[in-house]
């Protein structure tokens, strides 16, 4: 028999942070025991469980019955509870700026769905979070990467963007802290951003600020509390700084200062009637993180800023490799010197896992021009668990 064939759009997908389980899961069945410091699920990783609270309150929301349809653009007291966090991040957010989804992902397809058509583009940094350039051509468009300086802590090129920016470009994408490399823009590049894209009528910027609450630096901003001039697309949710990743709760909040998304946030709310609705048991969780006392973020950081500062520790001393350290959220995106694997760093992931059992993600997966070269490790593990990876990946550099 032929195979019914899968449409291109379908074919092309790739995501690399899923994609390499595949063979770990084979050494699974094996019975050999994995190191996973692939996947960016705090949940995986010990000492950083969803908050009791949180939970509870999802509990009692099952326990009430509240588990029919919500409103398609979330909870109404969620939606408000959301907005007040924007505005104490410096904008003048409104309830009816929120919209509730199925975690940033979902958010993210809406906004292209709205957004984008036939030839158009949509800027994103690279390296970068792979649905930024797996979602776009779905719709016709195309996304470009601009550059950030793997010498200079990952810093954003504003010449290259400045150099791809055309009238075609729908979408200038932000994602602050950085998902993979961990850099955080400071208040003035954001600006600088803000500056270019104004000069683009049809241009609106995404900011992508789900690891805000994992800035390490101090100096992280909205995005929206700095444009006067260009629509911003903010994008949140539960997943990271509230360790709740499977509820899958996100939110886009539009900041439109010269009121021109009239058209746009009547498609996004069409496509949000067409699909229904969030899990409300879950929004009713994640209301309780934004009302509740976040005291216990504070505990939670301090893990994971000594976990980061191990793992710095340990890549100095290993020849090899080398890093830009990260100031924000839990990734490290580590450059591979030694001259055998520089090259070619997927063979590098799959020779690692198979001979070490050790599972990170190749750099390409991010970016096949710009990741290419690096690695992706998520640092959440404990102190432990690392130090043994750690061994691990000197020992294979050692002998390979």
């Amino acid at each position: 028999m032929t195979d019914i064939p899968v449409s291109k759009r379908a074919a092309q997908i790739e995501y690399a942070i899923r994609d390499v389980v595949v063979p770990a899961t084979e050494l699974e069945a094996q019975g050999h025991e994995i190191i996973k410091l692939n996947i960016g699920d705090p949940i995986a990783y010990p000492g950083l469980p969803t908050p009791k609270h949180m939970i509870d309150a999802f509990k009692d929301s099952l326990e009430r019955g509240e588990t029919g349809y919500s409103p398609s653009y979330g909870l109404p007291d969620l939606r408000s509870a959301i907005a007040r966090d924007e505005v104490a991040k410096g904008w003048g957010c409104d309830s009816n700026d929120v919209y509730v989804c199925h975690g940033v992902t979902e958010a993210l397809q809406i906004i292209f769905a709205a957004t984008l058509e036939q030839g158009c583009k949509v800027l994103a940094p690279g390296p970068h979070y792979p649905p930024y350039m797996a979602y776009p051509q779905m719709f016709g468009a195309q996304t470009i990467e601009y550059g950030l300086d793997s010498d200079d802590g990952w810093r954003i090129d504003f010449a290259d963007i400045e150099n791809k920016m055309d009238e075609n470009v729908r979408l200038l994408v932000l994602i602050n802290p950085n998902n993979p490399t961990g850099n955080v823009a400071t208040e003035a590049e954001i600006d600088q951003l803000i500056s270019i894209a104004e000069k683009w009528p049809n241009c609106m910027i995404i900011a992508d600020e789900i690891y805000d609450g994992l800035d390490f630096t101090g100096q992280h901003v909205s995005v929206a509390s700095r444009s006067k001039t260009v629509p911003v697309f903010t994008l949140n949710g539960v997943s990271k700084v509230y360790y709740a990743p499977g509820w899958r709760i996100g939110y886009m909040a539009l900041h439109d200062p010269t009121n021109c998304l009239h058209l746009v946030r009547d498609g996004i709310e069409r496509l949000l009637r067409s699909r229904l609705c969030a899990s409300t048991p879950a929004q009713m969780g994640y209301l309780a993180g934004l009302e509740d006392s976040r005291d216990w973020m504070e505990e939670y950081s301090e893990k994971v800023l000594a976990r980061r500062d191990l793992c710095l520790k340990r890549i100095e001393a290993i020849d090899g490799l080398e890093v830009q350290a990260p100031g924000g959220a839990f990734y490290m995106f580590v450059r591979i010197t030694d001259p055998k694997w520089l090259n070619d760093d997927k063979e590098f992931v799959l020779q690692l896992l198979h001979n070490e059992h050790v599972l990170v993600v190749h750099g390409s997966g991010f970016s096949l021009e710009k990741g290419q070269g690096h690695f992706r490790l998520v640092y959440l593990a404990s102190e432990e668990v690392l130090n043994d990876a750690f061994d691990r990946i000197e020992r294979f550099l050692q002998t390979n």
